[in-house]
């Protein structure tokens, strides 16, 4: 599947050439490594539109162009963004499912959802949240993230979630924080990874990955998608 790439407000299907360049983005990264502290993504809205302009030609856009012809138009609501899930927190004494597959099969209806929603690929959705939670909805990180996305506090209010630990809401947050460094970084999706582990701030200081851990996670985050492009992680669920 093609990345999503936009360029200038447009959005468009590119192959995702940046990722072939990937060795040399570690190489790059590591060598601009920051000791600055880590900044949050700034957030922001991912409207998109479909448009018509006047010599015909059709484009998906977040920035419409004054007097183009809006042929569609997904809003991007926080409120609507992450929808509100059964209200049930997964209970901590509640049983595990044995198996990654078996325990991403109780997502597949929001991470499709949510990919659809923010035209991201469900591989990169679910690679993220293998990486993030194992599929563990009741994850809390030791800096604070939470739920499937991990998501900090803040970046969860921005995002529109107001329970972390509702799958649901948190997979809509992650994907559309991911939507929103996609429309920032131009498609790069290693800029991309890289602002939703590191914080876009962190990526804009250094032009690149900037923090070693951040290339690991880049790294175990790609491994991951390519993967899943291949074979769904829900695929051998029972």
């Amino acid at each position: 599947m093609p990345w999503v790439c936009a360029k200038k407000g447009v959005v468009t299907r590119a192959p995702i050439t940046a990722l072939l360049m990937f060795g040399a983005a570690l190489l790059f990264g590591a060598a601009l490594l920051a000791a600055a502290a880590l900044l949050a993504a700034t957030p922001a809205r991912a409207d998109l539109y479909t448009v018509q302009d006047a010599n015909g030609e059709i484009t998906i856009t977040s920035t419409p162009r004054r007097g183009a012809r809006i042929l569609h138009h997904v809003r991007d609501d926080p409120r609507e963004a992450a929808p509100r899930g059964s209200g049930e927190r997964p209970s901590r004494r509640a049983a595990r499912p044995a198996t990654p597959s078996a325990r991403a099969a109780r997502f597949t209806v929001d991470v499709r959802a949510a990919a659809r929603h923010y035209s991201l690929p469900e591989a990169l959705v679910w690679a993220v949240m293998k990486v993030e939670s194992g599929f563990d909805p009741r994850v809390v990180s030791d800096k604070g993230a939470q739920g499937l996305m991990q998501l900090m506090p803040n970046t969860a209010t921005d995002m529109g979630v107001s329970d972390a630990f509702d799958p649901a809401q948190n997979i809509y947050g992650g994907a559309r924080f991911l939507r929103i460094l996609a429309n920032r970084f131009d498609g790069d999706l290693v800029l991309v990874l890289s602002g939703y582990h590191a914080g876009g701030g962190a990526v804009d200081r250094v032009g690149g990955i900037p923090y070693q851990q951040t290339a690991e996670y880049v790294r175990r985050v790609l491994n991951a998608y390519y993967a899943y492009q291949r074979q769904s992680p829900v695929a051998d669920a029972p």
